[in-house]
């Protein structure tokens, strides 16, 4: 099955003056056979690409409402490996649209990054960021990811330098991921009002396709950064329906997407 990259994707609806809807869900809940089902309703509903969480026990840079997601999962035995062999369930059930791994790096480490890279690009992933590993000190993780055609991204935040942005923007082959706010994840009533500013100076200066999430919520929130950032992420308003639905979330997945694509 031919997968476009995330780099394309995003490349895509820039050219269309648009954003890619990229969801983010966290595998394994609220068990990994309802999350294969979540993926495949996320394409139906018409999500460009998929963050696909890695359950970690420190999950330091998540809120409560993505912190909670990832300890039911672990509490149901998700592991990096399970993860993996659920995207290749997936896969073989139709999911069609990219997929970036969103994981911590005490896991990937634990298992390698080449072994990592290589289970990951034969389970289905196109990229993976890794959220606690800084560019700094990713070379042998970029040396292995490059080698088994994986993309890379990379975080960067408010207080970011413009020398330390171009560090970041040279080792994102995917995309950059944009942090909106200082702090972690979850859902907010409003956005910064310095965010269109920031974006598009951004976009002046990376070479690499930008993404906007950590807040962004409701389809108000969509609907002004429509067009701004090549991506659009939202996660904890999604885990928090998986939470309040359990086995019957990809329905309630599907009808919640359909509402944010549609600002």
């Amino acid at each position: 099955m031919a997968v476009k990259s995330l780099r394309q994707t995003l490349l895509e609806a820039r050219a269309a003056k648009t954003s890619a809807f990229v969801p983010f869900v966290m595998a394994g809940d609220p068990d990994m056979a309802t999350s294969a089902d979540i993926l495949l309703a996320l394409q139906e509903s018409g999500a460009a690409a998929i963050e696909l969480g890695v359950p970690f026990s420190d999950p330091v840079a998540d809120g409560e409402t993505v912190q909670r997601a990832a300890e039911r999962a672990l509490a149901g035995g998700a592991t990096l490996g399970s993860v993996l062999d659920m995207l290749r369930t997936a896969r073989g059930r139709g999911l069609s649209i990219p997929v970036c791994l969103f994981s911590y790096l005490n896991p990937v480490f634990h298992m390698g990054y080449a072994p990592f890279a290589k289970a990951a690009q034969t389970a289905g992933a196109q990229g993976a960021l890794i959220v606690d590993l800084p560019p700094e000190a990713a070379g042998d993780y970029l040396g292995a990811m490059k080698a088994n055609g994986m993309e890379t991204v990379f975080l960067c935040s408010p207080t970011t330098t413009p020398e330390r942005l171009a560090r970041i923007d040279a080792a994102s082959s995917g995309f950059v991921y944009y942090v909106s706010r200082e702090g972690v994840t979850g859902a907010q009533t409003s956005l910064p009002e310095s965010l269109d500013a920031k974006l598009a100076a951004l976009r002046a200066q990376l070479q690499s396709p930008l993404a906007v999430g950590f807040g962004i919520s409701t389809p108000a929130h969509v609907a002004a950064l429509s067009g701004k950032a090549d991506a659009v992420i939202v996660g904890s308003a999604l885990v928090k329906t998986i939470a309040e639905h359990g086995k019957t979330a990809p329905a309630a997945i599907a009808r919640q997407v359909k509402d944010l694509r549609a600002a």
